[in-house]
């Protein structure tokens, strides 16, 4: 009788663990190949958000975000304060933002958001912080930099947008009136060209009035706002004053360019493009390249 062979011994088998052995290193090497390639990936589309050196073109500029936020001087008093639909450099000497800058898009011009009309202090504010009684007999509306217009997208962002570090004093001829009419245009350039980049705020003089007892918050002599789009061969920029007094004029009154608000503001506007392109843009005043001619007159 034949003896049957020991499955120990069996050829077959070592075949299948050699077999076996050899998939498993292979999957190991694609494993750690694509990982490599999935990281490579990753950093590329990190670097894809960093602005580029200042010698490039403004049509080489790549997306990135945060153009529309800036910088004050080394010796202005402020507070970054991040929240969900907005950017405040907050004053806590003045009590007011030094800028409030946010990006609006088309899709963030309508929402179920309802206006809050609570306005509360700033929970994220270091130190005392405004509350709404402040404005209490003071002649002056709560007037928002970042409209509760522009935050119906998000719950969230319409109830941050009643934070008082996004208020200044203002005239309701003011806020109800010009101001008001600046914020419908913006809403109308972002349908119109998909997004724009807005810093806005307050001009305060050096011998400015204040409103308030338990806290001196500054009256704003005018009010600024500056505005950036990309366009297909660059940028573009344009900016408003509107000073914080009754009547009403067209729009077009009030248009100065980028540099002469930072003349008039020590503040540094899109900071984040190239310094060539920055340059450029901010000296502009170009109304016809934001079709004012036919929405501000």
């Amino acid at each position: 009788m034949a003896r049957k062979r020991n499955k120990r011994n069996s050829p077959t088998l070592w075949y299948i663990v050699v077999i076996i052995a050899l998939v498993a290193a292979g999957l190991s090497y694609w494993q750690e190949s694509n990982d490599g390639a999935r990281q490579d990936k990753q950093a590329e589309s990190f670097a894809a958000t960093v602005p580029m050196e200042s010698d490039a073109s403004a049509s080489e500029v790549l997306p990135t975000e945060g153009w529309e936020l800036a910088q004050v001087d080394s010796a202005c008093a402020e507070q970054i304060i991040v929240h969900t639909g907005y950017t405040v450099s907050y004053n806590p000497l003045l009590m007011v933002p030094n800028w409030v800058a946010y990006e609006l898009t088309d899709a963030e011009t309508s929402g179920e958001g309802k206006r809050s009309d609570h306005f509360l202090p700033d929970p994220l504010v270091e130190g005392d912080a405004v509350v709404s009684a402040d404005y209490k007999s003071s002649g002056y509306d709560r007037g928002h930099m970042a409209p509760a217009g522009d935050m119906k997208w998000s719950e969230q962002a319409m109830k941050e947008s009643f934070y008082m570090t996004n208020m200044c004093p203002q005239l309701h001829n003011v806020n109800a009136g010009d101001w008001k009419e600046l914020e419908d245009l913006a809403r109308s350039w972002a349908k119109q060209y998909g997004n724009i980049y807005i810093t806005c705020g307050p001009i305060v003089e050096e011998n400015h009035q204040t409103i308030g007892t338990t806290r001196k918050i500054a009256v704003p002599a005018a009010f600024y706002k500056v505005f950036l789009r990309r366009t297909d061969d660059g940028w573009r920029s344009i900016g408003f004053v509107l000073p914080n007094r009754a009547g009403s004029r067209p729009l077009l009154t009030y248009i100065a360019s980028v540099d002469e608000i930072e003349a008039l503001t020590g503040i540094d506007f899109f900071y984040s493009l190239p310094d060539d392109v920055e340059e450029t843009i901010e000296a502009q005043c170009e109304p016809a390249s934001w079709a004012l001619s036919r929405k501000a007159q």
